[in-house]
C-alpha cells in the first residue's frame, strides 16, 4: 500500500496540482479566474490549506478558514474540498476528514464546518457519513464588479 501523508500546503507552490483540482471541482469556471482566486485566498492571515499526499503525489486538498461564531465558538469551515477525481471512493476521503479533525483539534477548534454544491449529491452523503449535519442554508448575494 502506498503511503498517506497530511499536511499544510502552500497552494501556490503547489500550483499546477492544486489547479487541476480545484478544476475538477470547479468545471464550469475559467482556469485564469481559480487561479486568481487561489492567489488572493493565499494572502489571507486565516487561511489553511491543507494537502493529501499518495507517496510524494498530491492527490487531494482542502481550503480551510478559521472563524468564530456566536453558535459553535472557533470553527475551521472548510470548502474546495476534493480527491482527485480518478481515485475516489477507495476510503482516501475518510483518510483526509479525519487527519483535518486530528489537526482541528489539536489546535483548538471547537467545530467544523463546510458548505457543498447543492447539485453534488455524492458529497453530501459522505459528508453525512463524517457526521456532519445540515444546520441551515447558505445565501449568496452577488455584488455589482466595477
Amino acid at each position: 500500500m502506498k503511503k498517506l501523508q497530511f499536511r499544510l500546503i502552500d497552494p501556490i507552490e503547489h500550483k499546477a496540482k492544486t489547479l487541476d483540482l480545484l478544476l475538477q471541482l470547479n468545471p464550469k469556471m475559467d482556469l485564469r479566474q481559480i487561479e486568481n482566486a487561489q492567489i488572493e485566498m493565499a494572502k489571507i492571515p486565516n487561511y489553511k490549506c491543507f494537502g493529501l499526499f499518495r507517496d510524494a503525489e498530491l492527490i487531494g486538498i482542502s481550503s480551510g478558514w478559521t472563524t468564530v461564531r456566536i453558535y459553535c465558538g472557533k470553527q475551521l469551515e472548510l470548502d474546495n474540498v476534493i480527491i482527485d477525481s480518478k481515485i475516489q471512493s477507495k476510503g482516501l476521503g475518510k483518510y483526509f476528514f479525519d487527519a483535518i479533525k486530528k489537526w482541528s483539534s489539536t489546535n483548538d477548534y471547537q467545530s467544523i464546518g463546510l458548505n457543498t454544491y447543492v447539485e453534488n449529491a455524492r458529497s453530501h452523503k459522505f459528508y453525512f457519513n463524517q457526521n456532519f449535519k445540515v444546520l441551515g442554508f447558505h445565501f449568496e448575494h452577488k455584488l455589482s464588479q466595477k
